[in-house]
Order: C-alpha cells, then sequence, then structure tokens
C-alpha cells in the first residue's frame, strides 16, 4: 500500500511516494529540472500559470511512476502541500480566468491597509488574527477593482493546492487552515469572516465547500487516472499550506514545537495553543493543520521572502558553471563575518517582518582588493541566517521561544556555511530529519484516509538524523549586531508601500 503526496512549489513541482507500512520513501521525483518561471510584468508583482502547475504535478507523477519501484495501481491516498497564499480564480466550467497571484506579490498591501483600518485593527487582530495584509483576499480584491470583467465570471476562488484537487477529482473543496491564511476566517466566531466578505464586497457563494485538512476532497476522475496510470477513485484525503505542512513532516504538531524551511522563501514556523497574533501583523497566525474548536493549534509563522531565491540569484550571477555545493565549499574556506561584507537578503517583494517595506537587496562594504566570489557566497549565506535571527527576535517578543528547531535536510540547509550560521546567530539547536514536503504530503494522506489509525503512528518510524548545536554563538552575535545596524540604518531611509503610496 502506497501514498502519492504532491507538493507544489514556487520553483518546481515534487511528488514522493511513501510506503504506508513503513513510512519509507520509495521514490521522488521533481519537474521540471530548472525552476519555473516567475512573470513579474511591473515591480513588485509575481504571477505563475495554474495550468502550468497543473502540467508539471502530470510530468512529476509520470517521472515516479517510470521508476519501476512501485505499481501505481496500488496507490491508496493522495496528499498535497501547496505555496501559500497564492490567489486562483475558475469560472462555472473550472477554467483558470488569470494566472494566479503568488504568495510573493506585493500589489495588494495597501488595499489590505485600508482594509486593516476599515474593519478595525482591534478587530481585525483579534478575530482574524492579521492584519489583511497582502494576503489571498487583498489579492481578490485587486482583481475586483482592476479587473472587473474577470472577477465577474469567478465561480470560486481557491489556494493553490484546492486548484490541483480540483484537477485530479473534479471537485472544488478548501479547509479552515486555507482560508486562514487566505484571511478570510474568523477564528472567534469560528466562521468565514463576515466582516472581510462584507467589506470587500465578494459573495458568499464564491467560498468553496469548507472540509477538515485530513479529509475527502474528492477522488480521481476516470479520465485523470486513465492518464496518470492511478486507480480511479482514489481519495486526496489531505491538503495544507506548505509550511504547516512542513511543520507535519516534522512531526511538529503540539504546542511549543518549531521547524524551519530555507528553500526559495525561509520560514520559522510554531504551535501555539492560544489566539496569539504580533500587534503590527510583522508574524502571523494561521489555523494549523490539526487545528479544532475543541483543541486550537495555530501556527505562528515568519516568512522571509529573500532567502533561496538570493542564493540562487548569486549562483547565476557570479557561479555560473558551478554547483550549490561547490559554492558551499569554497563559502567554507571563509572566516565568520565574510572579511566585513555585508548582505542585506531582502530582494524579493515586502518583506512583512519589516512592516511590509521593499528593502531591496544590498551588498556592503565590498573590497576590491580583499573579497573574491567565495567571500560573496559566504556573506549571502551569513546574511540570510541573519535574517532568521532578526525575524526569530520578534516571534520571541510574542511568546515564541524555542529550545530546539526541526528541519529538513534540504535546500540551504545542505550548506554546513548556512547552518552553523543559523544555529549559532538563533541560538538555537538544529535537528535534522529525512522527510520533506511531498513525503509530508503522503503521511497527511494516511493520516486523512484512516490509513493510520493516529498522527502518532504515521510518524512512528521517523528518527532524527543529527542535532546540531551553537558552539560560536557570540562569535556570529558580534557579525550580527553589525548586520542590523546596517539594516536598521537602511530601514530608516526606506518607506513602506503603503507610505509610499501615500505619498
Amino acid at each position: 500500500m502506497y501514498l502519492l503526496g504532491i507538493d507544489v512549489g514556487t520553483s518546481s513541482i515534487k511528488v514522493s511516494i511513501v510506503k504506508s507500512a513503513t513510512q519509507e520513501i520509495i521514490t521522488s521525483a521533481q519537474f521540471p529540472e530548472t525552476e519555473s518561471e516567475i512573470k513579474s510584468v511591473h515591480p513588485g508583482w509575481a504571477e505563475q500559470s495554474p495550468d502550468m502547475w497543473w502540467e508539471h504535478v502530470r510530468q512529476a507523477i509520470t517521472k515516479a511512476n517510470s521508476s519501476g519501484l512501485y505499481n501505481p495501481q496500488e496507490i491508496e491516498a493522495i496528499g498535497i502541500a501547496y505555496q501559500m497564499h497564492g490567489l486562483v480564480i475558475v469560472d462555472n466550467d473550472q477554467n483558470v480566468l488569470r494566472d494566479s497571484i503568488i504568495w510573493c506579490d506585493s500589489r495588494a498591501v495597501e488595499i489590505g491597509k485600508k482594509a486593516f483600518d476599515a474593519i478595525g485593527e482591534e478587530k481585525s487582530l483579534s478575530h482574524l488574527l492579521n492584519s489583511p495584509g497582502n494576503f489571498t483576499a487583498s489579492k481578490l480584491a485587486w482583481v475586483k477593482t482592476n479587473e472587473p470583467e474577470v472577477f465577474s465570471k469567478i465561480d470560486k476562488v481557491m489556494l493553490p493546492g484546492d486548484f490541483i484537487a480540483m484537477k485530479l477529482t473534479g471537485k472544488v473543496t478548501t479547509s479552515e487552515s486555507a482560508l486562514s491564511e487566505g484571511i478570510f476566517w474568523d477564528f472567534k466566531n469560528e466562521e468565514i469572516s463576515k466582516d472581510v466578505i462584507s467589506y470587500f464586497g465578494f459573495a458568499d457563494s464564491i467560498i468553496p465547500e469548507v472540509k477538515n485538512v485530513f479529509a475527502n476532497h474528492g477522488e480521481v476522475s476516470d479520465e485523470v487516472a486513465k492518464a496518470l496510470s492511478l486507480r480511479p477513485g482514489i481519495p486526496v484525503a489531505y491538503k495544507a499550506g506548505d509550511q504547516p505542512n512542513n511543520a507535519l513532516s516534522l512531526n511538529v504538531l503540539k504546542p511549543g514545537e518549531v521547524a524551519a524551511t530555507a528553500g526559495t522563501s525561509g520560514v520559522i514556523y510554531g504551535v501555539s495553543d492560544t489566539l496569539a497574533y504580533d500587534p503590527q501583523s510583522r508574524v502571523n497566525t494561521f489555523a494549523h493543520v490539526n487545528h479544532t474548536t475543541k483543541e486550537r493549534h495555530l501556527g505562528i509563522l515568519l516568512c522571509i521572502n529573500g532567502t533561496g531565491i538570493l542564493n540562487r540569484w548569486i549562483k547565476d550571477l557570479i557561479g555560473s558553471g558551478i554547483s550549490y555545493s561547490e559554492m558551499n565549499t569554497k563559502a567554507s574556506g571563509i572566516e565568520i563575518g565574510s572579511k566585513g561584507l555585508r548582505v542585506l537578503p531582502f530582494g524579493n517583494g515586502a518583506e512583512r517582518m519589516l512592516n511590509n517595506r521593499i528593502v531591496g537587496a544590498h551588498f556592503s562594504n565590498i573590497d576590491l582588493n580583499i573579497h573574491t566570489n567565495a567571500h560573496i557566497f559566504r556573506a549571502v549565506q551569513e546574511g540570510i541566517a541573519f535574517a532568521f535571527r532578526y525575524g526569530l527576535d520578534i516571534m520571541r517578543e510574542n511568546g515564541m521561544d524555542p529550545k530546539v528547531i526541526r528541519v529538513g535536510k534540504a535546500n540551504l540547509f545542505l550548506s554546513s556555511v548556512f547552518t552553523e550560521a543559523f544555529v549559532n546567530a538563533t541560538n538555537v539547536p538544529v535537528e535534522f530529519y529525512a522527510n520533506d514536503g511531498s513525503a509530508g504530503a503522503a503521511l497527511g494522506a494516511g493520516i486523512g484516509a484512516g490509513i493510520f489509525s493516529s498522527e502518532e503512528e504515521a510518524f512512528s518510524n521517523m528518527k532524527p538524523l543529527d542535532l546540531i548545536q551553537p558552539t560560536k554563538a557570540e562569535e556570529y552575535n558580534q557579525v550580527y549586531q553589525d548586520w542590523k545596524k546596517q539594516l536598521e540604518n537602511q530601514l530608516g531611509t526606506t518607506v513602506s508601500i503603503a507610505e509610499e503610496v501615500a505619498l
């Protein structure tokens, strides 16, 4: 008996096949091999085609099937993880009406600010646990204002994972967790937010049927099953945003447990049992995968847009022809602090933790007689680690103070340089695990389909790979304090998007 997990990332689609009896990953496949396009026709905009995601899902499943390591007919359930906060809209025939406005798009910041003021700061924070900000509801409001003909054709609004489930099954559903990340959910009243729907003038009918994260969200259609060599009727039994799902994949399900990722964006995600919120919405609170009205499990999320995307950019710019592993080797030969070179990694849209400022990426103190590409490779990874420290300090202000952070052995955490900088800058040990987002989605499907009797059973065979302790915290803290001064100087000359529009 096998489980199929699908991870709809920004850069690519990854699928994993997990054997339910052992929770062992049988095989994984990714498509495409190169990173997917992000369309940016205006500064601060970011869009992708949902139909592209679906084609890449099909290709990735076909690629996994071709391994010959399992029989696709023995797959019993499907789970989906997906890039959070994206807007997908379809008409009555389930046709996509426009490209998805994805998570790192900044165009709706001012719309969200006006909604925050109109609904009321106290009411927004106590009911939504967030400002409407730059999230899915505000992006939909942007479409309503700027593309009224498109808006008039909308039958349903979805998150990216809802769309992939729709393509597999023909059925449109969502969850409380998904609605909370779109800022459509009222936590106090445990319902779709009347304030948000009323303020933006949305029809109730555009919200899909709300189901539990772990539930039957539809069954694979005959047509799709035939095309992908699957058995018709397989349930899509789990859907979650990539960060709640990453936490699930690392068995971060109880209050106080914390996970992190460092892919295209960087995230620290901790579980809380209180309806907590940051007064400035620099970190955000959403319903975790196992949140219920009787047993609260909220995910406190710090997101840094500019992490792995900066590492990729510097590789393309000055690391052409070498691998990430070779970049990491070069960086490891440079001493801590990169000989004074400092990097602010904020070049991927408005940063929530910086009060929705578009700061841009900055390289400072470059010495043309000293610094090589190896210094730049190291300074980039240190700068990203310092951004995590800055954000974690905000989480600490809001009561989230982790004693250990669980991570998957992937992306920037494959680099010993980055891992050392992260552990020592934050002064928190990191525990490594083999699971990733697609494997987590597969295990989530097993929980949702009842193949596992409990969450505990789904992770009964998961063991840590390694534990990295901070050993150079003071040395890194000295460099961090210098980095922080440079960030604060930059923030002093940078206005937020909302302030810019007002000017």
